[in-house]
């Protein structure tokens, strides 16, 4: 029945009802759109729900608006980023800083005013109807098909043609693939809202970002297939594994741990120069799943979440570079008695295995490996830059004047990379083709590059300075 009212200048519908089914899982905007969507109205139309004796259900929605002001903290959140903004201004305004930081400065005030403008935007003010923000993820949901499934399971996999939402789904199929959705009574929503949080919480770096993220979990996931590690592994250890690499650089500011000791930064205070990133990776994971709406380890009981936290914290930090030759050293006193029911050995095969896929970049194909070395040396170039600026010691490797594509790349691949791949091929033989061989094709590539390189600048060095023959007569 509808009825129309001057005087209101709107528009009011009535709808009789005598049941309707939602799922558990619906929140109160899901609810809201399936009505609208039901009625044919926009979906910015106010809806009040009545029940039989026609009085409004006030109490309830209040107490709800009520509950999502506290949840949210808004008065808090508002003050804080206000601090944080009005801080960043008097800091470029007083302080005189170097142009690099002042431009860094300017970046960081540019967000916090984006922050604050949708903050305000997502939140009403207290006297007026409070409007929570969408309880399920938004991103739109890509169905992958048949080829991209089979591709997935393969350290061939081409990480650079898919967008955001594709690799959130991409990660979100490998969740369920595995059982481990199913094992621990994973709640599916909760599943992609804390993968659409993991997203937001990567910064836009040249190397250290969301698809570096995507691109190490896609090989843990390549690997747990292709050396079925689901025989010989619990389903604990595989969802930490998993977890592990989703969140093992979690924040990376894009500078690597010898600036922040150097430089004294807030981090490396803060963590006593003790892989202060890899610190910092584990205590912003756990801040998310701190969150009650993207804890996907919400229904294990507290001992089982200890284990679970203990054996991620673990391995994030196994990613340090600084401790690659005491881990490798580790795993090799192991590897020709390993043991798949001894804690100690199958936990430094976790911390094995996720730092091969954390640095596996050479494994995949040339076309897919090359652009990961320019986005790496991007990122090493801006963090030398800022190094010369501050005073700081810069790394030769790092320097954009002293390194090459082929001098860079030569020696990780021979005394870090085949090493440690053809370490784990004693366990694993069926890695030697799809992923120790790559590695040896990839070193020869680089060593013809840099013989080129060498010919030409000796050439070049020629034509600048040619040799004076002697004279053969004395003055």
């Amino acid at each position: 029945l509808c009825s129309s009212k001057s005087y209101y200048r709107s528009l009011s519908l009535f709808l009789f009802l005598r049941s309707v089914v939602f799922s558990r899982f619906c929140s109160p905007c899901d609810i809201k759109e399936l009505f609208c969507t039901a009625t044919g109205l926009s979906r910015n139309t106010t809806i009040s729900l009545l029940d039989s004796t026609g009085e409004l259900f006030q109490n309830v929605l209040t107490q709800v608006a009520e509950q999502f002001s506290r949840a949210f903290k808004i008065n808090e959140l508002k003050t804080e980023v206000t601090n944080r903004l009005a801080m960043l201004e008097k800091r470029v305004e007083l302080e005189g800083m170097k142009v690099v930081e002042i431009e860094k400065c300017r970046s960081d005030i540019k967000k916090l005013r984006e922050e604050m403008a949708s903050r305000n935007n997502s939140f009403l003010d207290d006297n007026k109807k409070l409007t929570p923000r969408r309880d399920v993820p938004s991103y739109p949901k890509y169905m992958l098909s048949q080829q991209t499934i089979d591709a997935l399971r393969k350290p061939t996999f081409d990480v650079w043609l898919w967008e955001s939402n594709e690799m959130l789904s991409c990660l979100e199929h490998m969740y369920h693939d595995l059982g481990l959705v199913k094992d621990f009574n994973i709640n599916p929503i909760t599943l992609k809202r804390w993968l659409l949080c993991i997203h937001d919480n990567y910064r836009n770096n040249p190397f250290h970002n969301f698809r570096h993220c995507f691109c190490v979990t896609q090989m843990m996931y390549s690997m747990i297939c292709l050396c079925n590690l689901q025989e010989k592994f619990t389903q604990v250890d595989i969802l930490i594994l998993m977890t592990a690499a989703v969140c093992h650089d979690l924040d990376h500011p894009g500078y690597n741990n010898t600036y922040q000791i150097n430089a004294r930064t807030e981090l490396a205070v803060r963590y006593n120069d003790i892989s202060p990133l890899e610190n910092h990776h584990c205590a912003v994971a756990f801040q998310i799943f701190s969150q009650s709406d993207c804890n996907i380890f919400a229904n294990f009981d507290p001992e089982a979440f200890k284990q679970i936290r203990q054996g991620t914290i673990t391995l994030i930090l196994a990613t340090d570079m600084a401790r690659h030759g005491e881990i490798l050293d580790s795993f090799k006193q192991k590897v020709d008695n390993f043991d798949f029911t001894n804690e100690e050995h199958v936990t430094c095969l976790k911390m094995v295995l996720i730092k091969c896929c954390d640095i596996s970049n050479e494994v995949r194909p040339m076309e897919v490996a090359e652009p990961w070395v320019d986005c790496l040396l991007e990122e090493y170039f801006m963090q030398s830059d800022r190094e010369k600026v501050e005073g700081l010691p810069v790394a030769p490797f790092m320097d954009r004047e002293k390194v090459t594509k082929p001098t860079a790349q030569i020696g990780f691949i021979k005394f870090v990379l085949i090493p440690m791949f053809e370490t784990v091929m004693k366990l694993f033989p069926q890695i030697e083709e799809v992923m120790v061989q790559p590695l040896r094709e990839s070193r020869d590539r680089y060593e013809e590059l840099k013989q080129i390189d060498d010919a030409m600048n000796e050439v070049s060095t020629g034509l600048r300075h040619p040799s004076v023959p002697e004279s053969t007569t004395k003055s």
